[in-house]
């Protein structure tokens, strides 16, 4: 009778393993179209790159010009993401005491970059900039300086979109991390300052250094508001990404090289990080 009686749930069980275990085939071949439309384009890429011909793309003068200025820019943006980006992601995990209207304006204020059309931010980076500028007149009357269209406006741009990426980074690693030992240190007559430098910073170094790299990554592939906000001179403020656009009306070839250097670039970060420093990103 046992037995009689166990054998016909065993199917019921295992319909429902399958029902809970797989998914449901609507959700699967939409799941299957979302993935073409990011692979997709990509493995075009791939396929139609000139493999033969890429070592003597990427060694031309421009390609190494363009690449030794994206380098070198984005190397100083993620340093000034650093300087800047660590204590406003300090400032932004503390404010969850303040009032809700002034918490909620200080995050969007460091959001918007992330959801703003980058030739917008470039755009409003002129306005202040520029030598008419909200800043930029009497930066240029006053001391003679001019930023736009200079290699330092290059920077700027970079900064102004990369700088979210790491100040969430680090938001998130403050608020994960156990405070405790910040309230032991200062109960020990440690000051602020030597509690954020000795304590708060080793215990968020994964953090930073995600979005150390993370920023490097977003800088090294900005193009709306550099091209808007500092032009495309050739050994000045032509990135890597501004001499693949413009090498697309003229050599597609050389076009498709820097873009396979700029997808080497980015699948390498995410190699890199995975589920160390990322969350949900698993490998």
């Amino acid at each position: 009778m046992t037995a009689r009686q166990a054998s016909p749930r065993a199917p019921a069980r295992r319909g429902v393993a399958r029902s809970h275990g797989g998914l449901a085939w609507p959700v699967a071949l939409l799941a299957g179209v979302g993935l073409a439309v990011l692979v997709l384009p990509l493995v075009a890429l791939v396929a139609r790159a000139p493999w033969g011909e890429l070592g003597d793309l990427l060694a031309r003068e421009s390609v190494l010009e363009a690449l030794v200025l994206s380098l070198g820019t984005a190397i100083a943006a993620t340093g000034a993401c650093l300087v800047l980006g660590v204590p406003l992601a300090v400032l932004l995990a503390r404010a969850a005491s303040w009032p809700a209207p002034g918490r909620r304006l200080l995050r969007a204020a460091v959001t918007v970059p992330l959801v703003l059309p980058p030739v917008v931010g470039g755009i409003a980076l002129l306005l202040l900039l520029g030598r008419r500028g909200v800043l930029g007149g009497a930066l240029g009357d006053l001391f003679g300086i001019t930023v736009p269209f200079t290699t330092g406006a290059v920077v700027l741009a970079q900064v102004f979109v990369a700088l979210p990426f790491l100040v969430f980074a680090v938001e998130g690693a403050l608020r994960s991390a156990d405070r405790r030992t910040e309230l032991a240190a200062a109960t020990l007559g440690a000051s602020r300052w030597q509690v954020f430098r000795h304590v708060t910073l080793p215990l968020v170094a994964p953090g930073v250094a995600a979005g150390a790299v993370l920023c490097f990554t977003r800088a090294l592939g900005e193009f709306g508001a550099t091209i808007t906000f500092a032009g495309s001179l050739p050994g000045v403020t032509r990135t890597l990404p501004i001499a693949s656009y413009l090498a697309m009306q003229t050599d597609p070839d050389e076009a498709i090289a820097l873009a396979l250097l700029l997808l080497a670039v980015s699948v390498g970060v995410l190699l890199l990080l995975r589920d160390r420093w990322l969350p949900g990103v698993r490998g």
